[in-house]
């Protein structure tokens, strides 16, 4: 039941998906399996038609609601690649991606624009902490179209949780810059073909960096022992500065939640990705119960 896990999954965050898109997240080679899939959980009264949407459950709702934010998301993908060009001009940036629910095609007014960032080795803290203090500094903390939570370095490009969510999220994610960093990201990432075995990110359109004579300058003061003490700094005063803010989190939380390596940087206080996994392995239980269909829940 591919078809019906990946139509779950996106049902947490109210997106009905079409016959194509699910057939992307699922493992059916052929999408006539995709197709015939669908039409036995429609038959059994699991899923609904509208349109050309799939939807679970009663929430018919979510088909106009996904429409507006199709629309509203075109023009903040306009603005989401005017930022990632200038993310991509701070010292030791060497690749941005868009993530998020804009990576799938989905905007509103409550929504970010989320980016994932590749550093340069041993530098991803300094480079982290320029990115916030121009977004404290400039942007006023507004996070809206500058949400920077997800660093890591190129010497440590593989994901280390490895579930539906991670893979979800790469295999969505939208490459704007740094074209031979993603390509080894992707090529250290391939375990994310035992869940989506479509799994094929195109970079060949993606320009490399090009860094300005400004950003050269700083990056080679900063490229020494001196700037390798510096990005230790940043890092030990940050996570000091995040153990006492969220406290609250156990320990194990804190670890993927607010993950804080030399070479990774996550900063999901709210946990997202285990809320997802919880739910959905929630709605998993219900579709056993309701339907009596058993479906393997996923690790958090």
């Amino acid at each position: 039941m591919e078809t019906l896990k990946t139509i779950l999954y996106f049902s947490i965050f109210r997106y009905p998906l079409k016959t194509e898109e699910i057939h992307h997240y699922t493992n059916h080679n052929a999408i006539s399996d995709t197709k015939n899939e669908l039409q036995n959980l429609i038959n059994q009264k699991i899923i609904v038609k509208i349109d050309e949407f799939y939807v679970y459950g009663n929430d018919l709702d979510s088909v106009p609601k996904r429409l507006k934010g199709n629309l509203m998301a075109k023009n903040a993908l306009v603005i989401a690649r005017k930022r990632a060009k200038f993310i991509s001009k701070f010292p030791f940036v060497e690749a941005v991606g868009i993530s998020g629910s804009l990576s799938k095609g989905y905007y509103d007014e409550d929504s970010d624009i989320d980016f994932f960032v590749i550093t340069k080795p041993e530098k991803l803290w300094i480079c982290r902490t320029l990115l916030m203090l121009f977004k404290k500094i400039f942007l006023f903390n507004s996070r809206k179209y500058f949400c920077i939570n997800y660093f890591i370095s190129s010497n440590q490009l593989e994901i280390e949780e490895k579930n539906r969510f991670t893979a979800t999220e790469i295999n969505s994610l939208i490459p704007i810059h740094g074209k031979t960093v993603f390509e080894d990201f992707y090529k250290n990432n391939e375990w994310v073909l035992s869940y989506f075995s479509k799994f094929n990110s195109v970079t060949n359109s993606i320009p490399d960096i090009k860094k300005p004579f400004l950003t050269k300058g700083v990056e080679l003061i900063l490229n020494t022992k001196l700037g390798n003490h510096i990005d230790y700094f940043f890092k030990s005063i940050t996570i000091k500065k995040w153990k006492s803010k969220f406290h609250y989190l156990s320990e194990e939380d804190f670890e993927v939640a607010l993950k804080s390596k030399r070479n990774v940087s996550k900063h999901h206080p709210s946990n997202f990705q285990k809320k997802v996994i919880l739910s959905l392995n929630s709605k998993l239980e219900e579709v056993h119960l309701k339907f009596n269909l058993i479906l393997t829940k996923e690790n958090v």
